[in-house]
């Protein structure tokens, strides 16, 4: 019988490492890249293994992070709420909530921008609790 993601003995950062490991690809090296600014721009950022994949939450969750054949998607859960001024969401723009980047090989990210959306995805979820 195959347990179930909460189920698994690993710890999420383990089931992490070997994600990126196993793609062994540019989108292996990307979403290491990723989870490095996020733990970067949140030191308190808690590892997480949902849906059959790496999710970074504080105080609720920030975003997941998907790779697909031509892709690394990162999906803000609450995206939609936040200001993104550098305009690094190019996915999932019509949702009510969510919003997303999509990486594709060869594009660079602005950094510093990412890391400032990571801090205002903490900032909301921190806002949200003390209402």
């Amino acid at each position: 019988m195959k347990k179930s993601d909460s189920e698994n003995d690993e710890s999420p950062s383990t089931l992490i490492d070997a994600k990126i490991e196993e793609l062994s690809d540019w989108r292996g090296e990307t979403l290491s890249r990723m989870r490095a600014l996020i733990k970067e721009a949140d030191p308190g950022v808690v590892e997480e293994w949902k849906w059959s994949g790496p999710a970074w939450s504080h105080d609720g969750l920030i975003c997941t992070g998907e790779t697909y054949k031509n892709k690394v998607k990162l999906t803000f859960a609450k995206g939609a709420s936040l200001e993104d001024p550098a305009g690094l969401f190019n996915a999932s723009l019509d949702g009510n909530t969510r919003r997303a980047i999509d990486i594709h090989e060869g594009d660079e990210i602005d950094e510093q921008a990412f890391k400032s959306l990571i801090r205002a995805a903490v900032a909301l979820n921190e806002s949200e609790i003390r209402d």
